[in-house]
């Protein structure tokens, strides 16, 4: 359904859903945060307490999109909200190599961590699919700041990705500096994905999931 084509009612309903969705990533995120960090300095491990602040970057972007739709008229806030998600990709890419590259420059001893492993992959199994929920939302309603949130939380999930590759390496094979490397690539999406968002050039991350439902619909 294009965004010309919604009445009234359907959109009352999707800016409904938009402001749950941001609901469950804040609350989500204030939660992994809190985890994350504390975990990262229990551990000593800088992918951890990165990890953690990632998810503090993420409630900024949601924090965004419920400001806008808060707003009488949630279309002409599009702008504002649109970069201040991509400024949150840079601040994501900023950290994330800095943490990287002092990690690898210095690595010192990191203790194993559960409870990081624990937290990594339930991120991993959340964000993707609420990733995915509201990128379909926010095509539905044509809301370029709502797919780049989404964006958000599917490089959140590469995050946890890379963070739990890192902590397994790390547990099994004492190699410490895994973590480091792969967030160095998640460093140069963030960038690519802020890129994007500003310029509001937002390509959608699932183009081949979209493109088979596409065919069924045609069908």
């Amino acid at each position: 359904m294009s965004n010309d084509v919604l009445t009234d009612e359907r959109r009352a309903r999707l800016n409904r859903r938009v402001k749950l969705i941001v609901a469950f990533t804040i609350s989500w995120n204030v939660i992994e945060a809190v985890v994350a960090i504390g975990a990262g300095a229990v551990a000593s491990s800088a992918a951890l307490i990165g990890f953690g602040l990632d998810s503090v970057i993420e409630v900024a972007s949601a924090v965004a999109v419920a400001w806008q739709f808060t707003r009488k008229d949630p279309e002409r806030w599009e702008k504002a909200a649109v970069k201040a998600i991509s400024i949150a990709f840079f601040a994501l890419a900023a950290y994330v190599t800095i943490d990287a590259v002092a990690a690898l420059s210095g690595v010192g001893e990191v203790d194993h961590s559960p409870v990081g492993i624990a937290i990594a992959t339930l991120s991993l199994i959340v964000m993707p699919g609420l990733a995915w929920f509201e990128f379909r939302t926010g095509s539905e309603l044509g809301s370029a700041s709502v797919r780049a949130d989404s964006k958000q939380l599917l490089l959140c999930s590469y995050l946890s990705g890379t963070v739990l590759i890192g902590l397994l390496l790390n547990s099994l094979f004492g190699w410490m500096w895994a973590d480091s490397v792969a967030a160095l690539v998640v460093a140069v999406l963030a960038v690519r994905e802020g890129v994007e968002a500003w310029r509001e050039g937002l390509e959608s991350p699932f183009e081949v999931l979209e493109s088979l439902d596409d065919d069924t619909d045609e069908r």
